[in-house]
This record gives C-alpha cells, sequence and structure tokens, in this order.
C-alpha cells in the first residue's frame, strides 16, 4: 500500500509538472503574439526601433549574466555561441522592425515559415535526410508563401515591401538559430540564451554606428519604465518557454506555441485595427497546416 502510495504520489507530481509546463508554453505564446505592441507604443513616443529592441535586450542579458555568469564562463568562446548570437539577432532585430511597419499577421505568418527553413538547414548542418514527410512540409510551406505573397500584376510570389522580407529574413534565422541549438548539445540552455542577448545588443549597436537608425532615448518615465519592463519580461519569456520546451514533448509544444497566432491576429485586431484579406488567411492556413505537420513528424519519429 505503502508503495503504491508513493507511485500514486509521484505520478500526480509528474501531471502537475506537466500542466505547469504546458502553461509555460501558453504564457510564453501570450508574450510573443503581444510583444510587438509595446515596440509600437515606444516608436509612437519617438524611440527607433532598433534602439528599443537593443536598449531591452541590453537589459535581459545584464539581468541573466548576473543569475548564470558561472555558466556562461564554462562555455567559453566558440564559433557555436558566434553563429546563435547572429541568428538570434537577424531573428529579433528582423521580427521587431517587420511588426512596426508591417501588418502584423502577415509578418508572423511569413515568420511561421520556419519549418520550410529548419528542413533545408537539418539537412545542410545535421545531415538529416529530406525523406516523404520533409518534402511535403517544403510543398506545403512554398504553397501558402506563394498564396499570401502573390502579386497580380506581376503575376509572381514576391514580397511586397520591406516588413515582408524582414518577416522572412527572421522566420530563416529563427529556424537556423534552432537547428544550431540542437547541433550544440553540450552548451547549456542558459549560455544560448545569453549570446542570443548578446548578438541583438551587438548588431543593434553596430547598425546604430552605421546610421541605420536613430539613437534617440526616450524623454519620459514612462516609456524608460516601459523598455526595463520589456527587458524583464524577455528574459521572463526565454526561461518560461526554456521550462515548458523541457518537459514537452516536441510535437505537443509546436502546437501549443502555434497559439501565438491566434493572440497575435486577435491583439493586431483590437489593438491596431488591422485585418488579413481572404488571400492571405488561405495562404497562412497552409502554412500553419506545415507546421502542424511538422509537429505530427516530431510526434512519431524514432527518439
Amino acid at each position: 500500500m505503502k508503495g503504491s502510495g508513493w507511485q500514486t504520489a509521484t505520478a500526480g507530481a509528474a501531471a502537475a509538472e506537466r500542466r505547469t509546463a504546458v502553461a509555460a508554453l501558453l504564457c510564453g505564446a501570450l508574450i510573443w503574439g503581444l510583444i510587438w505592441y509595446p515596440y509600437r507604443v515606444l516608436r509612437d513616443g519617438g524611440v527607433d526601433g532598433i534602439v528599443a529592441t537593443t536598449a531591452s535586450y541590453a537589459l535581459a542579458f545584464a539581468i541573466g549574466w548576473l543569475c548564470w555568469r558561472p555558466r556562461w564562463q564554462r562555455a567559453g568562446a566558440s564559433w557555436t555561441l558566434l553563429w546563435l548570437a547572429l541568428a538570434a539577432a537577424t531573428c529579433n532585430l528582423g521580427y521587431v522592425l517587420a511588426t512596426l511597419d508591417g501588418e502584423v499577421m502577415r509578418v508572423l505568418l511569413l515568420f511561421y515559415l520556419a519549418p520550410l527553413w529548419t528542413v533545408l538547414f537539418a539537412r545542410l548542418l545535421l545531415d538529416e535526410r529530406l525523406d516523404a514527410g520533409g518534402a511535403l512540409v517544403i510543398g506545403l510551406s512554398l504553397a501558402g508563401a506563394a498564396i499570401m505573397l502573390w502579386q497580380p500584376r506581376l503575376g509572381l510570389p514576391l514580397p511586397r515591401d520591406l516588413a515582408d522580407w524582414l518577416g522572412l529574413l527572421a522566420g530563416l534565422a529563427f529556424a537556423l538559430f534552432n537547428v544550431l541549438s540542437r547541433r550544440a548539445r553540450d552548451l547549456s540552455s542558459e549560455s544560448k540564451v545569453l549570446a542570443a542577448f548578446a548578438g541583438v545588443v551587438a548588431t543593434g549597436l553596430l547598425l546604430l554606428l552605421a546610421g541605420a537608425g536613430s539613437w534617440r532615448l526616450p524623454r519620459e518615465p514612462a516609456l524608460w519604465a516601459l523598455l526595463a519592463l520589456l527587458g524583464g519580461v524577455l528574459l521572463l519569456a526565454n526561461l518560461i518557454v526554456q521550462f515548458g520546451l523541457a518537459r514537452v514533448a516536441a510535437n505537443r509544444a509546436i502546437v501549443i506555441m502555434l497559439s501565438e497566432l491566434a493572440v497575435a491576429a486577435v491583439a493586431a485586431w483590437l489593438l491596431a485595427d488591422e485585418a488579413l484579406a481572404p488571400r492571405e488567411w488561405l495562404g497562412g492556413a497552409i502554412i500553419v497546416a506545415a507546421s502542424l505537420f511538422t509537429a505530427r513528424r516530431a510526434g512519431t519519429s524514432p527518439a
């Protein structure tokens, strides 16, 4: 009886941890689905998108450094960390700048072409063979993108503006970061997160020095408070998502994180009065289908 009770308690604790992990992923999806809005508030307050992104990630890095400095130091310098930093910088700066200038849902759906890029990068960097499932992911992703990006005047599927290009580039960089992260299994998740933050800060500063943005800082205390809050939220989002990913099967995690799209759609409609055209919804639905198929493949593949 005692053994049975102990097993029941252990199973209950494990179930509670899984529920907490799912809640963490949902919370992360909520944050990422809304993160664009504070940056728009800062932009409307006269703060350039590059400055806002650089400053918020600098604060997140500073807090993370205080918490994880020993692990970062043990990781040492490596080319992998450098490439992770560059991929993260392209992903995060591209995403923020795209959502500042473009339609949020359109940018996010183009960002979610990441499964397409993941299949290709996994083939190049992890030597994973392209099977029929991978080919289907590529086909679905390309079909969805072609529908979304189709320009009747040109008769071609092409990005219509800089926001589209940045959304595509951010998704590509996100896929590269994930594949590189899988390849660098010897590095702690904390080291990877710090490398990502450092990459955003360093790249943002280089862009500002090159004249790509304005150095103007916030003048109102409320905007400084918003920047500080953003830094804390970015660190929290990475922590809780890492917690969830470590405890939820990859196929289930992908499906849960897709709720970010629903959050962003409602937020863009309520906060920015944005809505997609029917053709964009159709293309987006096909792109989401590619992500869901990727999740199913992850669930059926051998460990």
